[in-house]
């Protein structure tokens, strides 16, 4: 989104006229910065024999998830239901990583039915899969490495507590189950969370996989996971993903020299790809002024953006109604009968009750993690692509509520 002649664009349509042809609150997506963010990424990684694997749950919608196929994504899937949307979407079953975490062990029989990439993360589903499969089917497994990345326990998973992954000081035990039920390993993953700035975590983490991958002899792809951090705000330290892509690439390149072959690099990217392209457009339902604050009312909150409440995400939001108007101090909060603050002690363009206001980053864990909380209904999405604004899901209604329920006599 971009201010050009007092307005606010989302390439070439103005903000304000989707706010008012499909009503509020809205998430709209730009096409063109989504296939941006991917090309980066594959320029970034040019140098090695890269799989971008779009992580599904980070937004799930269709029309994205055909968007992302289209400029040659794979996707990266933690349950059954994102891996039935990804074969919707086009993915062929080869291309689509399965990664659940928890989950019945059903669902992993599903996805050998189905076809998919099979990531293992525990040891006795490990054991289960030797049983029932042995040699047959080939899996990859999920590792912690024991690092703590991101400065965010709440989105860290490879630190030493976390329910992710089998410990690299279980390879041992690894290795004896694979030695016992004869498995097919054919990948070695690890995903240590979100917003990692740092190119020596990621080097670091290739360390562990490559002294790993020297004990599995049938590897065709190792999988960095992701976590590249997007600014949220002005003057955020961001992943230089061209640093990482020339020290990286060259690391596994020398690594797949002592390996004997070229192995595929496999990176499953969410929030990097959709996260910038995303915004949640709410209009202003009232100004309240406190003896200490300054209150804006909008018509969304954690129903439909979990992050701020959940994770203490910042997400920018600017008053597309009035954008050059005098900046004042106000709280942005929710109609959610909670504590939602979308965003404290904010300047914004002076905002008066009606005005429509842009929260910005809410492409990537916004309507894929929304709720009917306080029976709201959940809103449109609309995907701006060559420079048209096209309804992507329709908003709910109030039968949407209903539906499912079953009506008893009492």
């Amino acid at each position: 989104m971009e201010l050009r002649e007092g307005s606010y664009y989302i390439q070439n349509v103005k903000a304000l006229d989707i706010a008012e042809q499909f009503g509020t609150p809205v998430y709209v997506y730009d096409a063109d910065k989504i296939v941006h963010q991917l090309k980066t990424l594959k320029t970034a990684f040019a140098d090695a024999d890269v799989k971008i694997k779009y992580a599904v749950k980070a937004l799930t919608n269709l029309s994205i998830l055909r968007l992302l196929k289209k400029y040659g994504a794979g996707a990266d899937v933690v349950s059954i239901q994102e891996a039935h949307l990804a074969l919707k979407a086009g993915f062929s079953p080869s291309e689509i990583m399965f990664s659940p975490n928890c989950a019945d062990f059903s669902e992993i029989e599903e996805a050998v039915k189905l076809g998919l990439v099979v990531n293992i993360d525990n040891i006795p589903f490990l054991i289960k899969f030797g049983t029932q499969y042995r040699s047959s089917y080939p899996c990859s497994i999920r590792l912690n490495p024991h690092i703590m990345a991101g400065g965010n326990i709440k989105i860290s998973t490879g630190h030493s507590d976390s329910k992710f992954g089998i410990s690299v000081y279980q390879l041992p035990q690894i290795m004896e189950v694979v030695s016992q039920y004869n498995i097919q390993i054919q990948g070695l993953h690890i995903h240590t969370g979100s917003d990692i700035t740092e190119t020596d975590v990621f080097l670091k983490m290739a360390d562990i996989f490559f002294s790993v991958a020297r004990d599995f002899p049938d590897l065709k792809f190792i999988d960095f996971g992701s976590g590249f951090k997007v600014a949220y705000k002005e003057g955020d330290r961001v992943t230089n993903v061209f640093d990482l892509g020339l020290k990286l690439t060259e690391s596994f390149r020398l690594f797949c020299e002592q390996y004997g072959r070229k192995l595929e690099l496999w990176l499953e990217p969410g929030k990097f790809i959709v996260s910038e392209a995303g915004h949640l457009l709410a209009k202003t339902t009232l100004v309240k002024s406190t003896p200490s604050t300054t209150f804006v009312g909008v018509n969304t909150g954690l129903n439909h953006l979990l992050r701020p409440m959940m994770y203490d995400a910042y997400h920018h939001i600017l008053n597309i109604s009035n954008p050059t108007g005098e900046q004042k101090v106000y709280t942005v909060v929710g109609y959610i009968c909670e504590t939602d603050t979308i965003g404290a002690e904010r300047k914004l363009n002076e905002v008066h009750e009606s005005d429509f206001l842009a929260i910005k980053n809410a492409g990537a864990y916004g309507f894929s993690m929304a709720s009917n909380y306080n029976s709201r209904l959940r809103p449109a999405e609309v995907l701006v692509i060559n420079n048209e604004a096209r309804l992507i899901r329709e908003r709910e209604v109030f039968e949407d509520l209903l539906r499912g329920q079953v009506e008893i006599e009492l």
